[in-house]
C-alpha cells in the first residue's frame, strides 16, 4: 500500500503508453514473472516500473503476495481501461500495417469485358482469395471512359482492349480473347461450326456504346472493308440486355469469349474467323505510376505472376 505522503506526492506527468501495456500484462497474468516473460523483460524491471506507475498515480494498483499479483479494488477500473486502450492501439496498428502492405483498404478496378468467364474473372477471384480484406469496387465503361477515370484517379487500374494511344503512363500486356458472334438460335449461321467475317455482311448487328463496342465496330470495318458494312442497331444498355435481344431475334451481337460463361435463352455462340483462324483482341492493364494506393502493388504483382510470359512488356503501351 502507498503511504499517505506518497499519495499526496502523486505526479502530474502523463502516463507512458508502455506503462499501460506493462500494467495490463501484469493484470492479465496475475504473476510478475509470467508477465515479464511475455513482455521479454526482467521481472525486476517490470516490478520497478509498476511501482513508479503507482507513485505517479498516487494509488496502489496491485496487491503483491507470495501467491502472485492481483489488482486492488481501486486499481481494477484503471487496469480495465488500460487493457482497452492497449487493445485498441494494437488493433489500430495491425490495421495500419495491413493497409500499408496492401492487404486491406479499397481498390477501384475499371472493367471492359464480361466477368461470366475468362481470365479477368479468375484473376479477381484469386485476388479475393489472397486478400479478403481488400474492398474491391468495380467500374464499368467504354475504353475512353475508363482511361479518363484513370487520369482523374477515379479508378486505380483498368482492363482495356489495346492499343490505346491516349495513354502514356504505365500498362501491362495480359491476355487475348477470341471474338465471338452471339446468334439467335434459329439463325442460319447458328448451324455453322464457326462464322466468317464476310458472312456478317448485310446482317443486323446489335452495337453497344459500352465495353468494347467501339472496338468491335473498328474491327468490323477493317475486316469487311466498308464504313457501313452492316445494319447497325445501336443501344446504350448493358451486355445482358443485348444478349436478351439476340435471344428474341433482334440481331447478332459481337462479344468476347469471356461473355460466354452465362446461358441466355435462344442464344448460340460461334467463334468469328478470318482466313488465318480465330480473331483475337488483346487486353492490357493500365494504371498511373504516381498512384499511391498500397492495394495496387499486390494486385499488379498478382497479374505478373499469373501472366509471366507477358509481364516483361510493361511499358507505356
Amino acid at each position: 500500500m502507498l503511504s499517505p505522503a506518497t499519495r499526496h506526492r502523486a505526479s502530474t506527468a502523463p502516463v507512458e503508453f508502455r506503462d499501460l501495456r506493462w500494467a495490463a500484462a501484469a493484470s492479465q497474468h496475475r504473476s510478475l514473472r509470467q508477465a515479464a516473460e511475455t513482455l521479454n523483460i526482467k521481472q525486476s524491471t517490470l516490478s520497478r516500473r509498476l511501482r513508479n506507475l503507482e507513485c505517479k498515480l498516487g494509488s496502489t494498483l496491485f496487491e503483491r503476495t507470495s501467491g502472485g499479483t492481483r489488482p486492488t479494488i481501486e486499481g481494477q477500473e484503471f487496469l480495465d481501461a488500460a487493457r482497452r486502450v492497449v487493445g485498441e492501439a494494437d488493433a489500430m496498428t495491425a490495421r495500419l500495417k495491413t493497409r500499408s502492405r496492401g492487404e486491406s483498404g479499397r481498390l477501384t478496378i475499371g472493367i471492359h469485358t464480361s466477368l461470366s468467364a475468362g481470365n479477368l474473372r479468375a484473376t479477381l477471384l484469386e485476388h479475393r482469395h489472397r486478400f479478403p480484406d481488400v474492398d474491391r469496387q468495380l467500374v464499368d465503361g467504354s475504353r475512353d471512359h475508363l482511361i479518363a477515370d484513370l487520369a482523374s484517379s477515379a479508378v486505380d487500374v483498368a482492363f482495356v482492349v489495346e492499343p490505346n494511344p491516349k495513354w502514356s503512363d504505365r500498362s501491362l500486356l495480359l491476355w487475348s480473347e477470341r471474338v465471338v458472334a452471339a446468334l439467335p438460335a434459329n439463325h442460319p449461321l447458328a448451324g455453322r461450326d464457326v462464322v466468317h467475317w464476310g458472312e456478317l455482311r448485310r446482317e443486323s448487328l446489335l452495337m453497344s456504346q459500352r465495353g468494347p463496342g467501339p472496338e468491335f465496330l473498328k474491327l468490323l470495318i477493317s475486316k469487311l472493308g466498308s464504313s457501313d458494312p452492316c445494319l447497325l442497331l445501336r443501344h446504350d444498355v448493358v451486355l445482358d440486355r443485348l444478349l436478351s435481344l439476340v435471344g428474341v431475334g433482334w440481331g447478332i451481337l459481337l462479344i468476347l469469349e469471356s461473355a460466354t460463361g452465362a446461358v441466355y435463352p435462344g442464344v448460340t455462340f460461334r467463334e468469328v474467323h478470318d482466313a488465318e483462324g480465330p480473331t483475337r483482341l488483346s487486353f492490357r492493364a493500365y494504371w498511373r505510376q504516381a498512384n499511391c494506393n498500397p492495394s495496387l502493388g499486390p494486385f499488379l504483382d498478382l497479374l505478373r505472376e499469373r501472366y509471366p510470359d507477358l509481364s516483361g512488356d510493361a511499358g507505356a503501351g
